[in-house]
C-alpha cells in the first residue's frame, strides 16, 4: 500500500514539476475541443400522434370490413416516407429552398427519410417524428423546420387515405363502367343474332326459348297435371262412395213415415254401426238387416209411397260432385293437349336436329352474356355505394390527439454534457503529457526511486533551499499558473451560459 501512495505521489510530482506544459496542452485540447462542438448543428425534435377510428356500422353494413380498413392503414403508414411523399415534404417546407437539381432532392430524400420515423403504437394509434438539424438554419428555424416536417407528414397521412381511396375507387368504377359498355355490346348483338334466328326457323321453333328447353318445360307441366288428374279422380270416387251411402231423403220427427220412412232410418243406423267398425255377425247388424229386409216386403207391397222430406246432405255431396267432375274434365283435357304439344315438339326435334342445336347454343352464349352482365352491374353499383360510403361518411377518420409539438430544447448533440467531456478530455492529455515527458527523462524524485534504479545506497540527500527573491518569483508563477487554470474554467463556464441563452431564445 505503501508503494502505491508512494508511486502517485512521484507521479504527481512529475506533473506539477511540469505543470506549464500540461497547461498549455489542456488549453491547446480543450479550444479545439469546444470549436468541434460548436461547429455541430443542434437537432431538434417534433412529434405528433393520430388515432385512426376505424369502427364504422354504415361501413360494416355495405361490406367494408374492420380488417379491409385496416389493411389500408397500414398500406397508407408503410408507404408514408416513400420517395415521392419526402419529395412533397421537401418541397412543401423550408428545406426546398436550397434545391436546384434533381441530384440535391435525391440527396436530400435520403436525409429525411433517417430523421422521420412513423411508429404504430397500438393498433389505431400511429406516432410520427421528425427531426431537423441542418447547418444552413438557425436554432429557430430548425425547430420551426421540426415541426413543420411533422404537419406535413400529417397532411399527406390524411391525403393518401382519403383522396389515394377516391383515386383507386374511381378507377376501378371507371374499368367497370368500360367492361359493362363492352359486355352490353355483346349482349346486344347476341339478342340480335337470336331474333333473327328465331324469326327465320319461326315455324320450326314456336314460342320462346330453345325447342330443348320447352320441351323439358312442357313434360314438367304434364308431370303436375296427371298428378292433379290422379288427384282428383281419387277426390271424385271419395264423394261417389260418400253419396252411395247417404239417403236421399230423411224422417223428420213427429211426421208419419210409414215403411219407407222406417226403412230408411234402419239403413241409416246401419250405416252408422259399420262406420263405428260393427262386423256382419254383430248381434245388431243382424237384427237390423233382418228388419230392413221385412221393411223392403212392406215397402214393396204398398208401392211408390214414400214418407219424410228431401236430404239436405245429399244434395250437397250432389254439388261437390258436380264441381269435381268438372275438374277431372278440365285436368283431361290439359293433359290431352300438353301430351299432344310433346308429341309435336319431339317429332320436330328428330325433323331438324341441327336447327335444334344451333337454337341451343344460341340460347347458351346469350345466357352466359347476359349473366355476366348482371354480375357486373351488381358488383359496380356495390363498389359505387361503398365509395360514397367512405368518400361522404369517412369510414376511416383522423384525430389529431397530439399536434406536432414546438422542440423546446434540441434533442442533440447534448452540449453541455459534450464541453464538459471535452474539459475532462482537455485536463487528461495535459495531465498525460506531463507524465510521460518525466517518465521520458532519467530523473529520480526521491532517493528511494533512486536507489531502486541503481541497486546502490544513498547516503544522504540535499534539500531546496530558496532565497527571497526566487521564493518570490515562485510565488508569481503560482500566481500565474492559477490564473491559466481559472481562465480555462472561466471559459467553459462561458460556453455552457452561451448555450442555455440560445436554448432560451429557442423556447
Amino acid at each position: 500500500m505503501n508503494g502505491i501512495y508512494e508511486e502517485v505521489r512521484i507521479a504527481l510530482h512529475g506533473i506539477w514539476q511540469r505543470r506549464w506544459l500540461a497547461l498549455a496542452i489542456a488549453w491547446i485540447v480543450c479550444l479545439l475541443g469546444w470549436a468541434a462542438v460548436a461547429l455541430v448543428p443542434n437537432s431538434y425534435e417534433s412529434k405528433a400522434r393520430i388515432f385512426v377510428q376505424i369502427d364504422n356500422v354504415l361501413a360494416d353494413q355495405i361490406g367494408i370490413s374492420q380488417g379491409d380498413r385496416r389493411r389500408d392503414i397500414d398500406r397508407v403508414r408503410q408507404t408514408l416516407t416513400s420517395s415521392v411523399n419526402l419529395e412533397k415534404v421537401i418541397r412543401g417546407t423550408r428545406l426546398g429552398d436550397t434545391i436546384t437539381n434533381d441530384k440535391q432532392m435525391e440527396s436530400a430524400v435520403q436525409g429525411l427519410a433517417k430523421q422521420i420515423k412513423v411508429v404504430s403504437q397500438q393498433d389505431n394509434l400511429f406516432e410520427i417524428t421528425a427531426t431537423a438539424g441542418y447547418g444552413q438554419f438557425g436554432d429557430v428555424q430548425n425547430a420551426k423546420l421540426a415541426q413543420d416536417i411533422v404537419q406535413k407528414m400529417i397532411d399527406i397521412f390524411r391525403e393518401e387515405n382519403l383522396s389515394g381511396g377516391r383515386g383507386e375507387m374511381n378507377s376501378t368504377l371507371s374499368f367497370m363502367d368500360q367492361q359493362l359498355a363492352d359486355r352490353q355490346k355483346d349482349l346486344e348483338a347476341a339478342e340480335q343474332k337470336r331474333e333473327a334466328f328465331e324469326a327465320k326457323n319461326s315455324d320450326l321453333l314456336p314460342g320462346t326459348g330453345s325447342l330443348s328447353a320447352r320441351l323439358e318445360t312442357s313434360r314438367s307441366q304434364l308431370t303436375e297435371v296427371e298428378a292433379n288428374l290422379v288427384a282428383a279422380q281419387s277426390a271424385l270416387a271419395s264423394i261417389n262412395g260418400q253419396i252411395a251411402g247417404t239417403p236421399q231423403t230423411i224422417v223428420t220427427p213427429g211426421a208419419q213415415g210409414g215403411p219407407a220412412g222406417a226403412l230408411a232410418q234402419a239403413q241409416s243406423q246401419l250405416l252408422a254401426d259399420k262406420a263405428r267398425g260393427l262386423t256382419d255377425d254383430h248381434p245388431d247388424v243382424v237384427a237390423l238387416k233382418a228388419q230392413i229386409g221385412s221393411l223392403k216386403k212392406q215397402v214393396a207391397a204398398e208401392g211408390n209411397r214414400t214418407y219424410g222430406t228431401p236430404n239436405p246432405a245429399y244434395t250437397s255431396l250432389q254439388s261437390i260432385k258436380a264441381d269435381r267432375e268438372a275438374s277431372v274434365a278440365a285436368l283431361s283435357a290439359r293433359k290431352q293437349t300438353l301430351q299432344q304439344d310433346i308429341a309435336s315438339m319431339e317429332a320436330k326435334q328428330y325433323s331438324e336436329p341441327a336447327v335444334a342445336a344451333e337454337a341451343a347454343r344460341i340460347n347458351r352464349d346469350y345466357s352466359v352474356l347476359k349473366d355476366q352482365y348482371d354480375k357486373l352491374l351488381r358488383d359496380r353499383e356495390a363498389l359505387r355505394l361503398r365509395g360514397q360510403v367512405e368518400n361522404e361518411r369517412d369510414a376511416v377518420k383522423f384525430d389529431v390527439i397530439d399536434p406536432p409539438t414546438t422542440p423546446r430544447t434540441p434533442v442533440a448533440p447534448d452540449r453541455p454534457l459534450l464541453l464538459a467531456l471535452v474539459l475532462v478530455i482537455g485536463l487528461g492529455a495535459g495531465g498525460g503529457a506531463a507524465f510521460a515527458l518525466g517518465q521520458a527523462r532519467s530523473t529520480f524524485a526521491t532517493t528511494g526511486q533512486l536507489e531502486r534504479a541503481t541497486g546502490l545506497q544513498v547516503l544522504g540527500q540535499v534539500s531546496e533551499s530558496l532565497t527571497r527573491a526566487a521564493r518570490a518569483q515562485r510565488v508569481k508563477h503560482l500566481k500565474w499558473f492559477a490564473g491559466g487554470t481559472a481562465g480555462l474554467a472561466g471559459v467553459f463556464v462561458l460556453l455552457l451560459a452561451l448555450e442555455f441563452m440560445k436554448r432560451g431564445m429557442v423556447a
